[in-house]
């Protein structure tokens, strides 16, 4: 076949049609083309009206398997009614991010102990490439869930050519939560998270899950491929995929972190890469069905992952770095309202040049758990809890 098949003048008319094209893929896979139903959020508790003072009461640095030099993005699970471990939390370590050394690194709180476990390496790139029948050149963030039958979940980011614009996420599972005899889970891959009918790639998990009252999951991702917008993935009580939503047409925005206000009321708060430095907010008013934008909070943040948590009292709390372009000092702020938020608690304040950043909280024996990057070295963790504001130490 001759290469000059097509008139030089027709050429320029072929490569428009080809990007209009692409766009309408682009345009078809970012929309809402998969049925879901509205399974409302786990229900919103009372706050509570007692004034009280979050006092931080633990705290230490979690070393990576091997001591290798690099750790980033973890990630706290609560293992509920587990006698032996109350907490895991997961995070990749390697010899830098991006490399392919990378692996995905766990460690559990012992209830007996009071410590956290040796950390272990629970997934790398190999057994999930031939879990997955393809390959995958690097490991990134991990989130994990426990579904109603109490099996661990885990998704991870992997890419392959083409960097974290080219990624795809991962779906692991274990079936039984870590006990004191098998404390290292042994992931099964379940394969790719079906997020697009044409590439299916381009998404990342950073967020912990936001739980359903069905006993299902909210998964919250982001695009990257030509822009960056939220979008969230629904899943059953037994983990399996039920479609995903776009985060109304916001660009600029990546890694959403959503409470629940009430069963059908959710908020969303969204990093953004946008020259402005506030914290983006997007509601929805039907479970997750639509999104709007929503006046910018009175907070500075500008490309740094935050975390969200509303606690069983109804309280809201949220973890930041509030520095433009600065990962030295970590905050925490609590709200009654999800909008409304106090002064800053320092979690972290190191310095200039230093990095203690993408938070994760969870709840669990009557504490609060922060876990974030240190250093990019290790794992920090701390345990606050609440005493009434009369009794607080000055």
């Amino acid at each position: 076949m001759r290469k000059d098949w097509l008139p030089p003048n027709l050429r320029p008319v072929l490569w428009l049609w080809m990007w209009l094209l692409v766009g309408v893929m682009l345009w078809l896979q970012s929309s809402a083309w998969n049925p879901i139903g509205r399974p409302a959020a786990v229900p919103a508790h009372s706050n509570t009206a007692t004034a009280h003072t979050w006092v931080m009461e633990a705290q230490g640095v979690i070393a990576p398997p091997e001591q290798v030099p690099a750790s980033h993005a973890s990630q706290l699970v609560a293992l509920p009614n587990n006698p032996a471990f109350s907490l895991a939390v997961f995070w990749f370590a390697g010899s830098k991010e991006a490399r392919p050394d990378v692996r995905i690194a766990m460690s559990l709180w012992s209830r007996q102990r009071q410590a956290w476990t040796d950390p272990v390496w629970v997934v790398d790139r190999h057994t999930a490439s031939a879990g997955l029948g393809k390959g995958l050149l690097h490991m990134g963030n991990p989130v994990a869930w426990v579904d109603q039958r109490q099996r661990l979940h885990l998704f991870v980011v992997g890419t392959g050519l083409g960097g974290w614009a080219a990624s795809r996420v991962l779906h692991l599972r274990h079936d039984s939560l870590p006990t004191a005899s098998t404390p290292s889970p042994t992931f099964e891959v379940m394969g790719q998270l079906p997020l697009g009918w044409l590439w299916n790639l381009s998404h990342l998990v950073r967020h912990s899950p936001l739980p359903l009252a069905d006993g299902g999951m909210v998964l919250p991702l982001h695009f990257e491929l030509g822009g960056h917008y939220p979008v969230f993935a629904w899943f059953s009580p037994d983990g399996e995929f039920q479609g995903l939503r776009r985060v109304t047409d916001m660009n600029h925005a990546l890694q959403p972190a959503p409470v629940a206000v009430d069963e059908n009321h959710w908020l969303a708060y969204v990093r953004t890469l946008a020259p402005r430095d506030k914290l983006n907010l997007v509601a929805s008013a039907d479970a997750g069905q639509h999104w709007q934008l929503q006046p910018e909070l009175a907070l500075s943040q500008r490309d740094s992952a935050v975390a969200s948590l509303r606690l069983p009292s109804g309280e809201f709390l949220l973890a930041r770095n509030p520095m433009e372009r600065s990962r030295s000092w970590l905050v925490m702020h609590h709200s009654a309202d999800g909008l409304n938020w106090s002064t800053p608690l320092t979690v972290v304040d190191g310095e200039t040049g230093s990095e203690y950043s993408y938070p994760s909280m969870q709840w669990s024996e009557e504490r609060l758990w922060v876990s974030y990057t240190h250093l990019r070295q290790g794992i920090g963790w701390q345990r606050w809890r609440t005493v009434p504001s009369d009794k607080a130490t000055p």
